[in-house]
């Protein structure tokens, strides 16, 4: 005689039932100023597309495209060893932002910590 643990349909994940208020509050927070719709998706688990599909459920129109940055020249110079070098860094990369703030990333900054700062800034 099978188990239960042999029958495929027990295998598969019940669906989950969510109630209108945990949708509208769930939907709500992935609203928030700098939410991040995976990880509001992921707190939750639930798949980003369940959320996106609720917010539409909610009128939530999908946000307009931002004003794209201008295109901004870019030169390429030789690596030059400064005064703020990082020891042993082997190269490094300045971003220069629209007002004159500097960046400037070595070689082996994370690549997580760099996203972080950029997202930032967009704000």
């Amino acid at each position: 005689m099978s188990s239960n643990n042999d029958d495929p349909v027990a295998l598969r994940r019940k669906r989950r039932s969510w109630a209108l208020e945990e949708k509208r509050r769930i939907v709500d927070e992935s609203l928030e100023d700098g939410a991040s719709i995976a990880e509001v998706a992921r707190r939750y688990d639930l798949n980003a597309n369940q959320l996106f599909t609720w917010r539409r459920q909610f009128g939530v129109e999908p946000t307009a495209l931002q004003e794209l940055a201008p295109i901004l020249p870019v030169t390429i110079t030789p690596d030059t060893p400064t005064e703020n070098s990082a020891p042993g860094s082997t190269g490094q990369m300045e971003i220069v932002l629209a007002e004159g703030d500097r960046i400037i990333v070595w070689s082996d900054v994370e690549t997580a910590a760099l996203s972080r700062v950029v997202k930032a800034l967009r704000r």
